[in-house]
């Protein structure tokens, strides 16, 4: 039975990274000039942190982003996973697991090794291997919040 999802690298489907701008910025409200210089340097090689998607059809339902630094005070603590959004309706299908490991095994086989993610999530991310490492504090943020991270 064919999957009703496609999950690939924004390398795969570079027409997709304006799409894609306007889709992260609306799930997070960054700017999108952020994600497009970020998605623009890894179209370029500039870096090989990357952008993947899952799409169902030509729709983007899930996506996330391997960046510098998500916007915390622990720039030690590099890259960072970011922008991990799956579509409510699209949830509790492992699409969020599967972009995760995606990113992940591209990171490793670039010999880019531990990965990074700043969450205020507990007992999702630990599902798909990652580990509590340390409190961290956000960019203008009273509070901390927690880092994960994966070996």
């Amino acid at each position: 039975m064919k999957s009703k999802y496609t999950f690939i690298t924004l390398r795969d489907r570079p027409e997709f990274m304006d799409r894609a701008t306007t889709w992260f910025h609306e799930k997070w409200r960054v700017p999108t000039e952020a994600y497009l210089n970020c998605m623009t340097a890894y179209l370029n090689r500039e870096t090989e942190y990357g952008w993947y998607l899952c799409l169902s059809g030509e729709r983007i339902v899930g996506g996330l982003g391997v960046i510098e630094n998500d916007f915390h005070d622990r720039k030690d603590l590099t890259p960072n996973v970011c922008a991990v959004y799956t579509e409510e309706a699209c949830r509790c299908q492992g699409i969020a697991g599967r972009l995760l490991n995606m990113a992940v095994e591209d990171m490793r086989a670039k010999d880019i090794t531990p990965l990074y993610l700043v969450t205020d999530h507990t007992g999702f991310y630990e599902r798909y291997g990652w580990e509590f490492l340390c409190m961290v504090r956000g960019d203008g943020e009273p509070e901390m919040t927690r880092m994960y991270v994966h070996r």
